[in-house]
């Protein structure tokens, strides 16, 4: 007699997958069509038991519902064959042996009807009464796991937070203790359901050859040897039964008795890590259920290839919810929720908030959403370029909070100085090729993560005469006149996200290299945090304002910008160089210095773009009467003579009011 094949692992009962939960899907649905054909079989059994008048009859139905079992198709039932064989045996058997006594009734009763009675009453009802606890204790633990999501980060409170640790430990581990005896019932059935079919026939055969000795005669002649091996075959099964039910115990205890902290959310003991490119686990999605109302749902989330997939428990497989290739993810702060990511696609029109069950599953998701949309799945060996990688860009890329120069030690002393390669290649030609990112970013160059001038740029202002804003909010007269003047003013909803010292500023590669460098570094020591500001353009500078203080966090001539663009591929991303002097060696005029500044927008940079350009044509406009009078013909003004965008944004300046009336454009 073959072993069963199928069986439901139960050191998977703990993690409770949705693969799990589809395999144990199909054991339910193979035991709820055991019952249905126990329950058909047993009819027929008591049928030829209580009518002895149509004892005829009642066989031959007999004859013909064991021939049903092979006709059932088990989702499990390899392994069956010899059942079935032996099964179509005894229909034929039961064929032939179609009149009966009614001193047969009373060991009918006990060796054909009582066995099936009993596997329905115990073993049948054993498995509804565990689906039923099992449910009960599913239940239980999802609603431990809703009010601890819920557990408040800002205001924590250690007695309920222990509180609920306890209360998801306690429903966890019941749970588990359900799962596990569920899963070893149904692993058991698998074996008494083939007992239970033998058994029956095996004495209602008995029976009649036991009374009907003269008729029997005949028929025992054929059927000692096949009964015989009947019997050896549901002792062999009972045998396999007491195997594996002795190795299920063992290992429910084995399983049983870690320690209490496996329950535990949020107290992972192993480190973090961030090469992963390949995840699997339970997140919560936050769901729109109304304009202004949201639900959270947690469902099993795992990565295949560049895609995210989602899982709903009880589907067969999963569907894609979002392609990765170069994706963005960062930590946001959602409905005071702890443990909360971000993941948005390239274009920027679809995201999603997901949030982890530990700091360990957060981190975690997050460096493999940021290893998977950087493509390196698809390298020979991604394991060791991930290693390679996250190395390389936890040595090069270090956040502080000022520019830095770091000049000693450098591998290459003639590329130290920002701007060094540009005042080399001024006046060449450029080459086809592209340039390298070490020739337009020195390695290892600082990044500055807030709006804080470096001393350099208070030299800047003293030398230039106070014309630019400092981060206080105090102007001169002069630029204040001048920022009154303005024939543009167009306002923009910003986050500043970095900026750092470049090489050059003639080549937009710069600010693409920048923003890579920045985005990296923000995703390898999550840095996901960003404060909102106003971004002003104006025909003579940019400025960046505190949306709620009105103060000017920083200021530029609008003639110290020599490159803006936007990203390529998520256009919500735009940066640009600021030119400056460097004044350290002494030099009266200075070295030339160039800075990137990278920002995200609520709207798109190529908006904010086409508003610099403009803002540059009017300076140069200016300079010609003529062409400044062709300029305002071609572009509409308003009533005070300012230039208005074709489409301008919710909260632009189009009527020339003071800072204290600007108001956030809307994406």
């Amino acid at each position: 007699m073959p072993a069963v094949h199928h069986k439901l692992l139960l050191e998977d009962a703990l993690q409770d997958s949705p693969q799990t939960r589809s395999l144990l899907s199909v054991f339910e649905e193979d035991a709820g069509m055991l019952t249905d054909y126990t329950n058909q079989l047993l009819q027929s059994l008591q049928r030829v038991f209580g009518a002895q008048s149509e004892m005829g009859l009642a066989t031959e139905q007999l004859s013909q519902q064991l021939l049903e079992y092979e006709k059932k198709n088990f989702a499990l039932g390899k392994g069956d064959e010899e059942v079935i064989t032996t099964l179509q045996s005894f229909a034929k058997t039961v064929g032939e042996l179609n009149s009966l006594h009614s001193e047969l009734a009373n060991q009918m009763a006990d060796s054909m009807v009582f066995p099936l009675i009993q596997f329905r009453e115990k073993d049948l009802t054993e498995i509804s009464t565990l689906k039923e606890i099992f449910g009960i204790a599913t239940d239980e633990h999802e609603a431990a796991m809703v009010k601890y999501s819920r557990l408040p980060k800002k205001k924590e409170n250690e007695k309920l937070k222990a509180d609920l640790v306890k209360e998801v430990a306690y429903t966890r581990r019941k749970q588990h203790q359900a799962s596990l005896q569920y899963y070893c019932a149904l692993n058991a059935l698998q074996y008494r359901k083939r007992v239970a079919m033998l058994e029956p026939m095996l004495g209602y055969t008995q029976a009649q050859i036991s009374f009907f000795k003269k008729g029997i005669e005949l028929v025992s002649k054929k059927m000692d040897s096949f009964l015989s091996s009947v019997s050896t075959m549901t002792q062999s099964i009972q045998a396999q039964l007491d195997v594996e039910a002795e190795a299920m115990r063992m290992s429910q205890r084995e399983l049983l008795s870690v320690e209490d902290t496996v329950y535990m959310p949020d107290k992972d003991t192993e480190p973090v890590n961030r090469t992963l490119i390949q995840k699997a686990g339970y997140l919560n999605i936050r769901n729109k259920t109304g304009l202004v109302t949201t639900a959270w749902d947690r469902l099993y989330f795992f990565t295949q290839g560049g895609n995210l997939m989602c899982q709903p428990r009880g589907a067969v497989a999963g569907g894609m919810v979002l392609d990765l290739d170069n994706s963005s993810v960062m930590a946001v702060e959602c409905e005071d929720r702890r443990y909360c990511f971000q993941i948005t696609s390239p274009s920027g029109k679809t995201s999603m908030i997901l949030q982890a069950e530990s700091k360990k599953e957060y981190e975690e998701w997050i460096c493999t959403v940021n290893n998977i949309s950087r493509q390196i799945y698809l390298t020979d060996n991604p394991e060791a370029v991930a290693i390679r990688l996250n190395q390389t860009a936890i040595q090069a890329v270090t956040p502080i909070t000022s520019f830095e120069k770091r000049q000693e030690g450098s591998p290459h002393p003639d590329r130290a100085k920002p701007g060094g390669v540009f005042a080399a290649s001024s006046g060449s030609q450029k080459t086809a090729t592209a340039p390298e990112p070490e020739d337009l970013i020195a390695p290892g160059t600082p990044i500055q993560f807030d709006i804080m001038l470096p001393a350099s740029e208070f030299q800047d202002q003293n030398r230039a005469g106070g014309r630019r804003t400092n981060p206080f909010g105090e102007t001169d007269d002069d630029c204040s006149t001048e920022s009154d003047d303005s024939l543009l003013q167009q306002v923009f909803a910003v986050r500043f996200l970095g900026s750092m010292a470049v090489r050059c500023g003639d080549n937009q590669e710069v600010i693409y290299e920048a923003m890579r460098q920045v985005l990296a570094a923000r995703a390898i020591h999550n840095i996901f945090r960003t404060t909102e500001s106003h971004l002003m353009v104006t025909s003579s500078s940019l400025r960046l304002i505190d949306p709620q203080t009105q103060v000017t966090r920083i200021s530029f001539q609008l003639g110290e910008v020599c490159q803006f663009a936007a990203h390529q591929e998520n256009g919500r991303l735009m940066g640009f160089v600021v030119e400056g002097r460097d004044w350290s060696d002494g030099d009266e005029e200075g070295e030339p210095s160039y800075s990137a500044f990278v920002f995200e927008s609520n709207t798109e940079g190529e908006k904010i773009c086409y508003t610099i350009s403009l803002a540059k044509d009017i300076i140069e406009a200016k300079k010609d009467p003529e062409a400044l009078a062709q300029l305002m013909k071609n572009m509409p003004l308003t009533n005070d003579g300012k230039f208005l965008l074709l489409e301008p944004e919710a909260g632009d300046m189009t009527n020339g009011a003071g800072q204290e009336d600007l108001e956030e454009s809307e994406a």
